[in-house]
């Protein structure tokens, strides 16, 4: 039952992309037909040129890699690095790593302010360094 399954994913995956493509494809070149001429003047497109567009667009702006920037808010891999890193560190190292971020990011979460939170974060990098050590 598995050799049949590893053989039709060759099958299936290349059909599945190109069915996905040609749907894309299909709204590019409807979104732009029905909008940009009376909009921007521009002349309507054909399918093909829709799908270059599309293939473009992805190349010029990238595939996506779902859930945001990495390394900013809930990055798992940078998350992960960073803790590994600051585990590593001594409490001096820690400390002017701190201050030294503080000076880059201009105080921006200084306590004096109301955002109390930035200390507990360093903690919190501590904390899953020493968890992943174990």
């Amino acid at each position: 039952m598995k050799k049949v399954f590893y053989r039709g994913r060759f099958i299936f995956i290349p059909l599945a992309v190109a069915a996905f493509l040609s749907l894309i494809s299909f709204v590019v070149m409807q979104l732009w037909n029905n909008l940009l001429p009376d909009i921007l003047h521009l002349g309507t497109i054909t399918f093909w040129q829709a799908m270059g567009i599309f293939i473009l667009c992805k190349l010029l702006f990238g595939f996506g890699k779902g859930g945001g920037r990495p390394g900013w808010g809930g990055g798992g891999f940078m998350r992960a690095r960073m803790a590994e890193r600051f585990k590593n560190m001594s409490p001096e190292q820690q400390e002017k790593f701190k201050a030294k971020m503080r000076d880059r990011m201009c105080n921006w979460n200084d306590r004096d302010r109301g955002f109390g939170k930035f200390d507990r974060e360093w903690n919190d990098f501590k904390a899953e360094g020493e968890k992943k050590g174990e």
